[in-house]
């Protein structure tokens, strides 16, 4: 049986685009985006430049995002996307790209278990966890 892939959705207020453009600044791969005025052209005028759906494959990381139709907080600060390898020096400079403008709430730093490990939520509102694998 062939391996299922899971990739993460991740869910904006409006700002998918921004955020996918700045993903792909980091990570690379192609983005390709479509609004919800490209897929029904009756939608509300407020939401038709609005991403529908997004995907950002082939790079470092692969995932999809978009808006959501209805305005509202989200519910989110369930799931975190966790990035984590042997690679200090790239994994540090993830962790430095993805957390500017954002919130740090545990600092890059050594850990009692033995890894380097931070947290953080971007400036997206995505909560990320980054760990360097103990050797």
């Amino acid at each position: 049986m062939e391996k299922a892939v899971l990739h993460p959705y991740l869910m904006f207020e409006g700002n998918c685009r921004e955020a996918m453009e700045f993903y792909k600044g980091i990570f690379g791969g192609e983005l390709n985006m479509m609004t919800f005025g490209q897929v029904d052209n009756s939608c509300p005028a407020a939401i038709r430049d609005h991403i529908m759906h997004a995907s950002l494959m082939g790079g470092e990381i692969d995932f999809m995002g978009c808006d959501t139709p209805k305005p509202g907080p989200l519910a989110g600060d369930k799931i975190q996307l966790s990035l984590s390898g042997f690679d200090e020096a790239g994994l540090r400079k993830k962790f430095t790209q993805l957390s500017e403008g954002g919130t740090i709430t545990v600092p890059m730093d050594k850990q009692v278990w033995g890894d380097i490990f931070g947290a953080f939520k971007d400036q997206y509102g995505i909560d990320w966890m980054i760990d360097v694998r103990a050797q």
